[in-house]
């Protein structure tokens, strides 16, 4: 193939991400434990089983589960595209219901602590995906490093999963201080996981509504309220995700509804909704 057919192949892909709106939503926590992967992934099938394109992004850049979780097995990842041996559309894995999933390293530091080149290179990676996507889900790490503050400033939507555990409410307090006062993030979509009742599940809210209000300038949303499913378990232990393994039970229910929310958001007036926009913001020098 001629070199100015691969050019123009390559400039009308750009023009095409160019016009494509994609929805950006990082699912976080403050600390581990609380169940963000799963709700992630499983989010993930559910908006794909309603007709979305969804690429999910392995952020925990140095201790990747995603696959781990869903038994995929995982030829290439990050490092090799950052090393320049793979494109970003090369190292894609496909899950259940055809949920793409950009797969990160596991044990390497260097992950954790990229430099500017390889920054450049990710936001190049993403500017020439070819894959569609509608709906960006990142799931970041746990703890309030850098990178996880990094992803959810450049996201539309940040989903903080917590449960009924003091460690939980007060990480995640942390996590909405932080990005409020230092990243201009004032509003939250909350997912109450693993309670024992829907009651349950609004007085975790209640609980931590009452401390962000009084000292947070920022406005939460209960979006679910994920119940406490022994089949989630008992998926795990089969490497499958419970929208797919239990369909019908309840916390694939409640899954589901989140789902049905989560298409209704509003996609970006502008192009701030790119892969290539979200990247930017990401590895861009902070001045606050």
């Amino acid at each position: 193939m001629r070199n100015d057919v691969i050019a123009d192949d390559q400039a009308s892909g750009l023009r095409q991400m160019k016009k494509q709106m994609v929805k950006v939503i990082s699912v976080t926590g403050g600390k581990g434990g609380v169940g963000k992967t799963n709700v992630t992934l499983n989010l993930a099938m559910a908006l794909a089983q309603l007709g979305k394109k969804v690429l999910v992004l392995d952020a925990d850049l140095g201790l990747a589960n995603c696959d781990v979780m869903l038994g995929l097995r995982v030829e290439k990842n990050l490092s090799h595209l950052l090393a320049g041996t793979a494109t970003l559309d090369d190292i894609l894995v496909e899950g259940p219901f055809g949920i793409k999933i950009v797969p990160a390293t596991s044990g390497s530091q260097n992950m954790t602590e990229l430099s500017q080149v390889e920054h450049a290179s990710l936001i190049r990676a993403f500017s020439e995906l070819q894959t569609p996507v509608d709906v960006l889900l990142v799931d970041t790490a746990a703890g309030i490093s850098d990178m996880v503050l990094s992803f959810s400033r450049a996201s539309q939507d940040v989903l903080v999963v917590v449960c009924d555990e003091p460690s939980s409410i007060t990480d995640a307090y942390a996590l909405m201080k932080i990005l409020s006062r230092d990243h201009g993030v004032d509003k939250f979509k909350i997912v109450a996981n693993m309670v024992r009742s829907l009651k349950e599940g609004h007085e975790l809210f209640a609980k931590l509504t009452r401390v962000t209000d009084r000292f947070l300038d920022v406005s939460l949303e209960l979006v679910a309220t994920v119940p406490h499913d022994e089949n989630v378990r008992k998926a795990a232990r089969k490497q499958k995700a419970f929208i797919e393994a239990f369909p019908k039970t309840p916390a694939s229910m409640a899954i589901k509804t989140l789902a049905l929310k989560a298409v209704k958001w509003p996609l970006p007036s502008s192009a701030s909704g790119h892969l290539e926009f979200f990247l930017e913001q990401l590895v861009q020098p902070q001045s606050d």
